[in-house]
């Protein structure tokens, strides 16, 4: 039995999307098979942890979850229909009342199937996202056999259709009943719903036509990407089936948190210390970016929590057009040990008068309010 997403995860069932996310990355960074021991076992459970997060990050799917469990989930990628999976309405009512309606279901055999999709979690810092990098990642997923090229049968020998079903990979059965004939289908036993037999199975892949292997991909990651970024790479998902195109490869993006800089869409905010003096005098001081340092002119009498903005000096735009900004927020430092000429100099700032707070009086603020109507 497929195990609970809420479990694999470790959330409850009322969780939000963050505690969800959270849970994941947590999760995905533990069992990730380039850093887990056992990476056999970290792979099969790093596949479980995607498949409930595909799930539960998504509001329509987890809905689906919820009311109808595994099975309100399967095909969803596909477009099914709930419960139903990729089935249609006609194909529900033609499994059931096929004869009834006049002409038995429509015989179908299947043919090619595209491959599936697969997921791969990648962390950069935000000097890579800032400046854009390339990663090597490598990952196993299900590739075309090269010795059959993909038909399940040993090269040299035949594959003939299914004569059980004629082809069709369905069997249907039909019986009387008072309301007239009630029609069922299912997969054909013999092939699998294939429709065709593999005479000798190819020895490589056991006649599946496909067979597991590593891969190895240079990602290039652009400058500017955020958090939950994802690049696609065509075709190098799993492979497809009976002659189908073969999956896409997901590659989603997650940012390190970095120790000064915090990230606010294309703009980046950075708190800077600075002195007594420096706040009351004004003058240049040198800040951090990304770049590396750059001057900033701090006016005379700045206070504590004042912000500075940098244009341009913020996180690129993932299309090209442009930067955000760099916002410096400056926070006066009031020495916790003074020297004794220190000491010395502030008594004198004091009994000069430095000791006193410019705030304006009740009236004043009166005043100025009927000045400015």
């Amino acid at each position: 039995m497929p195990a609970d997403y809420y479990e694999v995860l470790g959330v409850a069932r009322d969780a939000d999307e963050s505690t969800i996310k959270r849970a994941y990355r947590q999760l995905a960074r533990k069992y990730h098979p380039d850093v887990a021991t056992d990476k056999n076992a970290a792979e099969s459970h790093f596949k479980e942890i995607n498949e409930a997060y595909e799930v539960l990050s998504d509001a329509q799917k987890r809905a689906n979850y919820d009311r109808f469990g595994h099975a309100g989930v399967n095909g969803a990628g596909d477009g099914g229909f709930g419960p139903f999976g990729g089935e249609g309405f006609g194909d529900i009512f033609d499994m059931f009342f096929g004869a009834a309606r006049g002409g038995g279901a429509q015989q179908r055999r299947n043919g090619p199937a595209r491959g599936s999709d697969l997921r791969y979690d990648v962390e950069i810092s935000l000097e890579e996202a800032y400046a854009g990098t390339t990663r090597e990642i490598t990952f196993r997923h299900m590739a075309g056999c090269p010795t059959c090229r993909g038909s399940g049968a040993e090269p040299g020998t035949l594959v003939v259709p299914c004569d059980r079903c004629g082809a069709t990979g369905i069997q249907r059965q039909v019986r009387q009943t008072p309301l007239g004939q009630f029609v069922t289908q299912t997969t054909c036993s013999k092939c699998a719903g294939e429709g065709q037999i593999v005479q000798t199975p190819c020895s490589t892949c056991r006649g599946r036509g496909r067979n597991e292997q590593e891969k190895t991909l240079q990602v290039r990651i652009p400058p500017g990407v955020d958090d939950g970024s994802r690049i696609r790479i065509t075709g190098s998902g799993e492979a497809g089936v009976r002659g189908g195109p073969d999956g896409d490869l997901y590659v989603y993006l997650s940012i390190a948190q970095h120790n000064a800089f915090r990230r606010d869409g294309m703009d980046l905010m950075v708190d800077v210390p600075i002195s007594f003096p420096q706040a009351a005098l004004g003058g240049e001081i040198r800040v951090p970016s990304l770049d590396g340092y750059i001057p900033l002119t701090l006016n005379p009498g700045t206070q504590s929590g004042s912000q500075y903005r940098l244009r341009g000096r913020g996180m690129p735009s993932v299309r090209g057009s442009g930067k955000g900004d760099e916002i410096v927020t400056v926070h006066v430092v009031v020495p916790s040990k003074l020297a004794k000429r220190e000491r010395e100099l502030l008594e004198e700032y004091a009994k000069a008068g430095g000791d006193q707070i410019e705030e304006k009086s009740f009236f004043d603020r009166v005043k100025d309010a009927f000045r400015a109507d």
